[in-house]
């Protein structure tokens, strides 16, 4: 299993979806999901961006900064 780090990019506002598969292609099916959970209507995404893969191991976690970002 891997933990995924996700940017996503709506309306010109990016967010960090974190995602925890044993696949890169499930982790993005796994965002879209996710996106559906989070927002009642699935919002319009602009961009879907791998930011970060790790293995899940004891230990492994990501730090979520503020300003952080790849745009």
């Amino acid at each position: 299993m891997n933990l995924y780090r996700f940017e996503v990019t709506i309306k010109e506002e990016p967010i960090h979806v974190i995602i925890v598969a044993d696949s890169d292609e499930k982790a993005f099916e796994l965002v879209d999901i996710e996106l559906e959970k989070h927002y009642l209507k699935m919002p319009e995404v602009d961009d879907i961006s791998l930011y970060e893969k790790r293995k899940i191991k004891n230990g492994a976690g990501f730090v979520l900064s503020k300003f952080e970002t790849i745009l």
